[in-house]
């Protein structure tokens, strides 16, 4: 589809110098025990059995409505997974996972005091005692590190400021903004817990949801999304002329409402949108904005979904 506001797919680029960020607002759950990867694969939106000490995964456990309450990296350790959440999520996290312990053999605990979460990127890291994995979301977006926090034993490649050897220390801000130049969604800053689908927030084309695994929480309605095409609020790249307005600004398509903005960097940034009411105003010759921001959109490169190519007025909320 080709109209002004809609932009084809542009290559975020992927080389990139070394650098590492400490990502302080995840934490993580570990999940062990002789049933630990019955108990995860029978809960859980990604397929366990392509998830060990060296490749890990992304998944989320829904309601049974179908909607993510926690979305989150997992990989191989020990007798069980770590599993990488918000931090300000870890609690209720463990605590449902709990709930549905029943009389599994796993033992689920917090262990976000015993290490530090870095995103690195520019070359694969290595370090002593510690658990490195290829970001199983998007290839060439970079490593997960996890390496032992201050007092938990030494790690000869940990610099004092966090980072690791060879690899800069960066900010948060950029590994936000790498994230953004890849179209690459996190919660809670590009969707809500509790009020989005998988599809919502692209994680069917990110490796987040096994439709061929069998049963989770909330398969049924997720499934039947994914096979009747019924998914039209996606996360987009957008970008404006100008500095985009903060995040959470709503988004206008002639004037009613179309979605939300979530990260911001600089003039880029990712949103929530309705495909179609997106769409057609653009179709019709109308503005889309934020905050009378004009915006344009384009696609990330990884997606599968397009653009509508019939488009409605979109009022319906469906």
């Amino acid at each position: 589809m080709n109209m002004t506001g809609i932009s084809e797919n542009s290559a975020a680029t992927q080389g990139a110098t070394r650098a590492a960020a400490r990502l302080d607002w995840r934490g993580l759950v570990r999940v062990g025990g002789p049933d630990a990867h019955d108990f995860l694969q029978n809960l859980l939106t990604c397929d366990l059995d392509k998830v060990d000490a060296k490749t890990g995964g992304y998944g989320a456990l829904l309601t049974p409505q179908g909607k993510i309450l926690f979305d989150f990296l997992i990989v191989g350790h020990g007798d069980g997974y770590l599993i990488e959440a918000n931090r300000d999520q870890i609690a209720d996290l463990a605590k449902r996972l709990g709930f549905y312990r029943l009389r599994a053999k796993v033992e689920i605990e917090d262990v976000s005091g015993e290490r530090t979460v870095l995103a690195a990127w520019g070359g694969k890291p290595e370090a002593v005692n510690s658990i490195a994995m290829a970001d199983p979301r998007l290839a060439g977006f970079g490593w997960r590190v996890y390496v032992p926090a201050a007092g938990q034993g030494t790690c000869q490649t940990i610099e004092p400021a966090g980072g690791l050897d060879g690899f800069p220390e960066a900010s948060a801000s950029a590994y936000h903004a790498r994230r953004v130049a890849f179209g690459l969604p996190e919660a809670p800053f590009d969707f809500t817990p509790g009020d989005s689908f998988p599809h919502d927030a692209d994680m069917d084309d990110l490796n987040g949801v096994a439709f061929d695994k069998g049963c989770f929480v909330g398969q049924e309605v997720v499934s039947r999304m994914q096979h009747r095409g019924t998914a039209r609020r996606r996360i987009v790249k957008a970008s404006a002329e100008t500095s985009l307005p903060r995040s959470g600004t709503d988004i206008l398509a002639d004037g009613k409402p179309a979605g939300t903005l979530g990260s911001v960097a600089g003039n880029q940034g990712l949103a929530m949108v309705r495909l179609d009411r997106v769409a057609g105003a653009l179709a019709r010759g109308a503005d889309v904005t934020a905050d009378g921001i004009a915006l344009a959109f384009v696609l990330p490169e990884f997606a599968r979904f397009t653009w509508p190519q019939q488009t409605g007025s979109g009022e319906d909320d469906a």
